[in-house]
């Protein structure tokens, strides 16, 4: 492989598996990496070009094929993302339609990567290949476990996929000059929403709309600990580093961002760091966040504090079926709920910054190891998804049971609805996020519309409303991290032991005496960029310097 073998990849993981038990959601030009610039449409690799040269399988394949699609596993209570009502519809409709076999191959939401570099260590992985971070994208590459693609392949077994991303496709696919990655469709916007018991605010004396800083989250958390209602909800940092932007100077240096920003290794040893960390330090020792913040690993764990009434705050994914409210209403009646305002995680003086997601969704390749039949496959059901009868159907159920149509033709939810066509409290969207990130309509407005009728839980549509609003007020804070043109090989190899590493150190450093901060994140720093993080910044900054960062 290029720069490591898959065994030694495995190796590095069970390393750092071994390091602390304990959070939980993008590129390039030039000759080395991902091009900004539009790709040729010309084939550049195996498989015919001529009109007319790909067999066609659109009666299906002549003998059966089984088809491996990957789904995350988000251990929501009660749902097997292998087998329930929806994925025997795809087989009945889509498998049976063209003689496929379609077997979805679970991948733990909080531990994707561990689980994908297993699964191609053992030769069992599925024939999709994702990842929502670019880097992760380009080290998966690295281990040369991705096919060439041939875009006129793609066109000729999904013309409507291939027409709807073409232009993402040519413009971002490539890597080394190979056609290697294709996309899912990423709207502007986003169902990201931090709930806060906006009665446990309420009862301090305070307003949600007060929170306008982080000094004053502290202050009403303080006031909640005082009047024994509970604390802030916590969970285990990992894998997604997007927790410092708050902390961040803005406007914020592009070759800082470029240098730093990376969703996959945390910027450790930088000042924002340190400002988080001594914030998460002083609500540890003052009591005013939740005690084991560092055991809750994954959704579950952090929701069920929240439930109990333990915590008063919690980010979720909102979605019209999530059952996060009516399971907190089951066991505190009296509660009520708001977004957090986004100021409320920002030191005063900051800006309000978050990460801006590229234009795109799901980063895929395919299998190394996928035949030509089974790639075929891919894009006949990639085409499949794409259309709207099929994709809504996924996305909304059933008529009459699932939803009903407004007189705007949005499918409204019916609230509380547990028959057997119930979906993922996520509306199912682990199955069609291979093509889309968000439930669209044809026309924007009602698009906008639809999210209050697919976001909102039965009367809490102002939920909705707040959580859009704060997004608009705070969408020229938002950016997106760097798309570097070559491949940083420095990160794939050691980007895992350096995230098991973070969470050993800060950990450390978060639950400390205050009076012992100083030292011990200076030692920190040290063992954290002795351990590849320098080598990171070196092969960043080599990279910055030749101008391959857009």
């Amino acid at each position: 492989m290029r720069k490591k073998s898959l065994a030694a990849s495995m190796l590095a993981l069970i390393t750092a598996s071994g390091l602390l038990a304990g959070c939980m959601d993008n590129g390039n030009s030039g000759d080395s990496g991902s091009t900004a610039k539009p790709a040729p449409t010309e084939s550049e690799s195996k498989g015919e070009t001529a009109e007319g040269a790909f067999p066609d399988y659109s009666n299906g394949f002549p003998e059966r094929v089984t088809l491996e699609i990957p789904v995350y596993e988000r251990a929501f209570e009660g749902w097997n993302v292998t087998d329930n009502y929806y994925t025997r519809w795809i087989q009945q409709n889509f498998g049976d339609k063209y003689n496929v076999d379609v077997k979805f191959v679970p991948i733990a939401r909080s531990n994707e990567v561990q689980d994908y570099e297993q699964l191609l260590a053992s030769h069992k992985a599925p024939d999709i290949i994702f990842h929502y971070d670019m880097p992760q994208a380009l080290a998966y590459y690295s281990e040369d476990v991705m096919q060439e693609l041939n875009h006129d392949e793609i066109a000729f077994y999904a013309p409507t996929y291939w027409n709807n991303m073409k232009e993402t496709i040519q413009t971002y696919g490539q890597v080394d000059g190979k056609n290697t990655f294709f996309f899912a469709k990423r709207p502007d916007a986003d169902n990201f929403a931090s709930l806060i018991r906006k009665d446990w605010v309420e009862k301090v004396g305070m307003k949600v709309e007060d929170l306008t800083s982080l000094e004053k989250y502290n202050e009403m958390l303080m006031k909640w600990k005082e009047a024994g209602l509970g604390v802030a909800g916590g969970v285990l940092t990992r894998n997604n580093y997007i927790y410092s932007y708050g902390f961040r100077d803005w406007p914020i240096d592009a070759k800082w961002r470029a240098l730093y920003s990376d969703l996959g290794v945390a910027d450790f040893t930088t000042e924002a760091t340190e400002l988080w960390l001594r914030n998460l330090n002083y609500q540890y020792n003052n009591g005013l966040i939740d005690k084991e913040f560092y055991l809750r690993d994954d959704d579950a764990k952090a929701k069920a504090e929240f439930v109990a009434g333990k915590t008063g705050t919690y980010g979720t994914y909102l979605t019209a079926n999530t059952d996060v409210i009516g399971a907190t209403l089951a066991n505190n009646p009296d509660a009520e709920f708001a977004v957090l305002p986004p100021g409320a995680g920002t030191p005063e003086g900051k800006k309000p910054q978050q990460r801006a997601y590229w234009p795109f969704g799901f980063i895929m390749g395919i299998n190394y190891e996928s035949t030509d039949v089974e790639r075929a496959a891919v894009w006949t059901y990639l085409e499949w998804m794409s259309q709207p009868e099929n994709l809504f159907f996924l996305q909304n159920g059933v008529e009459g049971q699932n939803y009903t149509l407004d007189a705007d033709g949005i499918a409204v939810k019916t609230p509380d609805f547990n028959g057997e066509t119930k979906q993922a409290p996520n509306n199912n969207k682990d199955y069609w996020a291979l093509v889309t990130e968000i439930a669209e309509y044809p026309d924007p407005e009602i698009t906008r519309k639809a999210f209050f009728k697919s976001w909102a839980p039965a009367g809490y549509e102002h939920l909705v409303e707040d959580m859009l609003k704060y997004r608009d007020e705070t969408a020229e804070y938002r950016t997106p991290d760097a798309l570097f043109s070559v491949t940083l090989e420095k990160v794939a190899e050691y980007k895992a032991d350096l995230n098991s590493l973070f969470q050993e150190l800060y950990v450390k450093i978060a639950i400390a005496p205050e009076a012992e901060f100083d030292a011990l994140y200076e030692e920190a720093k040290k063992t954290y960029l002795e351990a590849g993080y320098q080598e990171i910044l070196d092969e960043k900054q080599a990279a910055i310097d030749a101008g391959q960062f857009k």
